[in-house]
């Protein structure tokens, strides 16, 4: 029989759990839930979880055990990324949650979170022997991870998530053209390790990793009154005008118009505008012409190795 395992995927936005068992190629899906805490609201750029935010997590968690406990799972990893690898308070956080439901968290560094990610992009078959840039939007920080199906050839984590950068440059919407340029130089003056990393290495698609990714992938489908399923879709390969078209709109895009999107879920109504910019900016600064999306991230990756295992 196969075992049935959980992994919770504990981001600065929102906490995902995923139930499932078979096989990494083949799994079962039992529970897929993720629930909006928005552990960085109010904090995330002073490295601290505010109390309301705090308790949003704890109740989560809380919820997340007592689904774990009713399927009957063998084996369970929590793992947390930027927002509590960083927070003053993020240790207090993970001594409640053992305190209060038993689940050990464990805090990963930016690297193996990028490795995760590859893990989990390369479970959906989607990798080639072409180089590929992944690129994992959080909303706390942003993975690269240049590779194929070979393995890695480079990857780094940096705190430019999208919660931060809306924290720092979104205030009024639309966003003022002086943000988008200040938000556009400060991006140019971080990412240097990776510009320095791909003039070594022609790459010819950007692998955008489930999150904001899957949204574009929605307000495409919707342009074009198609029907996407995310749940059935492991990847999806855009066009790339379209793509731009849609950030575009989304950069211009008041707050009340993205909250009557069908297409854009709660916790990306304001953060997809910084996450937009992100990924215009990469596209547009390293010739990218084809751009995909893989649906499986960090949780999937986990879970190859729970079940490799």
């Amino acid at each position: 029989m196969d075992k049935r395992v959980a992994v919770m995927d504990l981001g600065t936005n929102t906490f995902h759990l995923l139930i499932a068992e078979g096989r990494i190629g083949n799994f079962r899906e039992i529970i897929h839930e993720h629930i909006a805490v928005k552990l960085g609201e109010g904090g995330i750029n002073k490295d601290i979880i505010v109390p309301e935010a705090f308790e949003r997590g704890i109740e989560t968690m809380k919820k997340f055990r007592s689904q774990i406990d009713a399927c009957d799972v063998h084996q369970l990893r929590a793992i947390a990324t930027s927002s509590l690898r960083n927070a003053a308070n993020g240790v207090d956080f993970i001594g409640r949650v053992k305190q209060e439901t038993g689940i050990a968290i464990e805090i990963i560094d930016g690297k193996r979170e990028a490795a995760f990610i590859y893990n989990g992009v390369k479970a959906a078959g989607f990798l080639s022997a072409e180089s590929s840039i992944i690129l994992d939007i959080g909303g706390g920080s942003v993975e690269f991870i240049i590779g194929n199906k070979e393995g890695i050839l480079w990857k780094q984590s940096f705190e430019i998530g999208a919660a931060r950068l809306m924290e720092m440059f979104h205030h009024t919407d639309p966003i003022p053209s002086a943000s988008i340029e200040a938000l556009n130089l400060y991006i140019e003056n971080t990412l240097g390790e990776l510009f320095l990393a791909t003039k070594e290495m022609p790459i010819y698609t950007l692998i955008g990793s489930s999150g904001a990714f899957e949204t574009f992938a929605e307000l495409a489908a919707l342009k074009r009154s198609d029907t996407f399923d995310l749940k059935s879709t492991k990847n999806y390969v855009f066009d790339l005008g379209e793509l731009l078209t849609i950030t575009d709109e989304l950069v211009l895009s008041s707050h009340a118009e993205r909250e009557a999107n069908q297409a854009i879920i709660p916790v990306r109504v304001d953060m997809i505008v910084t996450a937009s910019l992100i990924t215009r900016y990469i596209i547009q600064k390293l010739d990218i012409i084809n751009v995909a999306l893989c649906t499986y991230s960090l949780k999937e990756g986990v879970l190859a190795e729970m079940m490799n295992h």
